[in-house]
């Protein structure tokens, strides 16, 4: 924010705008092939986690570490490579990512421990952090101004199918190959990736001169995701107040309360909070993180049901997720054309309005076991509408919302929202289906409840989900409203 300025709305700069490259369809390829299995490798793994289980014989709850930890130091990473791309830059940051994340892959495929392979998952978790973090800059640097919506239409529909496609092809790969695979499948691709990287990803920018990292700030970060996804994971277990929820709660609040007195006192604050001055870049955070925690809820939720209701198998339920990325490929770049070409202010209120109709109808549907299939594949249908109609708007103008010089912050910051919004949707459903069922006296696994049991929790889960949803769009309707 320039000269010390609290204007809310920051006009997009022309001028500041890097070149369009000859070559930005080949630099948005590896860009959202690294987008692709950064976010891939947080959901993918799920599937495998019963063999991966049973091949080291340990519990459920060691197992899920391989989880967790990929999710908590995505999330806790995020700005602190945004804030390190300012002096290495975008490019050279994301090759750097690439490379660790091939190399921390393979080490996965072949680990002899749970241990080294949880490890591992934290360096692979680092590469993709590195990669994410300055993803969407480094694409909205690459395309001119009339091209923008479009291009990071492409990191929402990538995105969406990174996070529902991850268990369908985690199962193929499992099945087929053995689990080991679901990481190694990384390695070829990023070999690749490397080889075009050092001929294609060359993009103008401007460096720091020195490396000014806020090491408290980033500790503190850290700190308060883990105990925040901690706190979520013990209340999983019941609402009632024991020693490690009062702990995990009190160090949470300390944290975040520490994190803002440290950031709002820095000289160079790893997040700089004077981007909460800008309305029309503050109003699509809101809208992203609640889109992307009723988004998980469904996704993480809907093959238990399909499932355990419904006995569907594995194979089946993937071929139903397949339903939302495949139309949001062609949805939000489509999306994305029709706001480069007209900016209709409403464009991200209207998708995320089709969103909440479908997820509420979709909750309501499953509530009756002998519902029709094809109604619950109509809701999906329209729950990829309207997810492609909201990304690309509401992603453009994030971008645009912040001045050139703050375009690192505003990327790093978005990714880590969107990771956060996907690791709390991921907690919530957990703990929203498990206080259901101990309330109802069931105090076993989600796999071993009764199907009516099940298909009630679930259904009441993905009503709040497009609750959210309506809230999202209230959010989206009111930035139209400010839009000039």
């Amino acid at each position: 924010m320039g000269s010390g300025s609290t204007e809310l709305n920051a006009p997009y700069q022309d001028k500041e705008q890097v070149s369009s490259s000859k070559s930005r369809y080949i630099v948005l390829l590896l860009v959202l092939t690294g987008v692709l299995m950064s976010v891939l490798d947080g959901s993918v793994v799920s599937i495998a986690l019963p063999t991966i289980t049973e091949y080291f014989h340990v519990s459920i709850a060691q197992s899920q570490m391989i989880m967790t930890a990929y999710l908590v130091t995505i999330t806790s990473l995020l700005l602190i490579f945004g804030r390190v791309a300012e002096y290495v830059g975008k490019a050279k940051l994301f090759f750097l990512g690439i490379a660790l994340f091939t190399a921390s892959s393979l080490a996965c495929g072949i680990s002899s421990s749970l241990e080294m392979l949880v490890l591992c998952r934290i360096f692979q978790a680092t590469g993709g952090a590195m990669m994410f973090s300055i993803s969407a800059a480094i694409i909205f640097l690459a395309f001119p101004k009339s091209e923008q919506g479009r291009a990071m239409g492409y990191i929402g529909s990538t995105v969406a199918i990174g996070s529902i496609l991850g268990p369908t092809l985690g199962g193929f790969i499992v099945d087929l190959l053995g689990w080991s695979y679901v990481f190694l499948i990384n390695v070829p691709i990023g070999l690749v990736q490397m080889l075009l990287s050092t001929r294609y990803l060359r993009i103008e920018e401007k460096r720091s001169s020195c490396l000014e990292v806020d090491w408290i700030g980033a500790m503190t970060l850290i700190a308060l995701i883990v105990s925040l996804m901690a706190l979520l994971g013990q209340l999983s277990y019941g609402l009632a107040i024991t020693p490690a929820i009062l702990i995990l709660a009190m160090i949470f609040v300390l944290t975040l309360a520490g994190f803002i007195i440290n950031e709002s006192r820095q000289k160079s604050p790893l997040l700089d909070l004077s981007i909460f001055r800008y309305r029309m870049f503050v109003l699509p955070s809101i809208s992203l993180i609640l889109f992307f925690v009723a988004n998980l809820m469904v996704s993480v939720l809907g093959p238990f049901y399909f499932e355990g209701v419904r006995g569907y198998t594995a194979s089946q339920v993937g071929l139903i997720y397949l339903i939302i990325p495949s139309i949001m490929v062609i949805g939000a770049p489509l999306g994305g054309t029709i706001y480069d070409k007209h900016r209709f202010r409403y464009l991200a209120a209207f998708g995320m309005s089709i969103m909440a109709f479908s997820m509420i109808m979709l909750g309501y549907l499953a509530m009756n076991v002998t519902t029709d299939i094809r109604m619950l594949l109509v809701c999906f249908f329209f729950m990829g509408i309207g997810g492609a109609f909201f990304q690309s708007p509401n992603n453009t103008e994030l971008m645009r919302a912040l001045p050139i010089s703050k375009i690192n912050i505003a990327s790093s910051f978005t990714a880590t929202i969107r990771n956060l919004g996907m690791a709390l949707g991921v907690s919530l459903s957990g703990l929203l289906v498990s206080l259901q069922m101990a309330q109802a006296g069931h105090y076993g696994t989600i796999s071993e409840a009764e199907p009516l049991l099940l298909a009630s929790s679930i259904s009441r889960v993905m009503l709040i989900a497009g609750g959210l949803c309506i809230i999202s769009a209230m959010v989206a309707t009111y930035r139209g409203m400010c839009m000039k």
